[in-house]
């Protein structure tokens, strides 16, 4: 995507396992600053922004509801069981990380971050959710979508294949809502596996180090 900004924007990032195709390797470990660029607005480190730096806009930081907004009726019951607690879990992690951030976990009425447990098998073309951005794309596991204005997020939705699975659920979730803050871009390299930008890892559940230092800098607190 070029770095220049149109008038709107939608891109949509899927999982493969379950991390993002879209990723940059490193071969060591990297400033913060560069992490923090690098899963921001895809630039490598010492390089230009390969993507737009988006953000959700400052009057709905601190007010940004997710929940469930579709399940499948084949979506089996106890691996919603396990999403519906990653929901929880991925939410008081961001939260806890010192950004400028404050989601909610609802249960009706409209949501800033709807989750979408499809049916669509892995490799399959979600169907379903009745938005432009899911419909149409391919699933391996998980996928988030972005709509954005200038810089400002204007929506995002993310979407769970059935096929995921259950020691994959938390990691996955966790990904793919710091992902809906503006932070699409995955890393490669030995020394990230423990990050949740790990493109090849799935098994961190939590936020810490350069993972919460870069959600920290995308909204930083005054």
């Amino acid at each position: 995507m070029k770095s220049a900004l149109p008038l709107a924007i939608s891109f949509a990032l899927a999982a493969t396992g379950a991390k993002a195709q879209e990723f940059i390797a490193v071969d060591r470990l990297v400033s913060d600053v560069d992490f923090y660029r690098l899963v921001a607005c895809a630039a490598p480190p010492g390089a230009e922004c390969a993507k737009p730096m988006i953000r959700w806009p400052e009057e709905r930081r601190l007010r940004l509801r997710v929940g469930i907004a579709g399940i499948a009726a084949s979506f089996p019951s106890y691996k919603l069981d396990l999403i519906d607690r990653a929901i929880d879990e991925a939410i008081a992690e961001i939260n806890g990380s010192g950004a400028a951030l404050w989601l909610t976990r609802a249960y009706e009425g409209e949501l800033d971050v709807p989750v979408y447990l499809v049916d669509t098998p892995q490799g399959g073309r979600i169907a379903g959710t009745s938005l432009t951005e899911l419909d149409g794309a391919e699933i391996a596991i998980a996928r988030v979508a972005l709509r954005s204005r200038g810089p400002d997020i204007t929506g995002a939705a993310i979407a769970v294949s059935q096929d995921i699975r259950r020691r994959e659920i938390a990691s996955v979730v966790l990904e793919e809502l710091v992902q809906a803050m503006g932070l699409p871009t995955d890393i490669d390299g030995a020394e990230y596996e423990t990050s949740i930008f790990a493109e090849y890892s799935n098994s961190t559940v939590w936020l810490r180090g350069q993972d919460a230092a870069a959600l920290r800098q995308h909204y930083p607190r005054r």
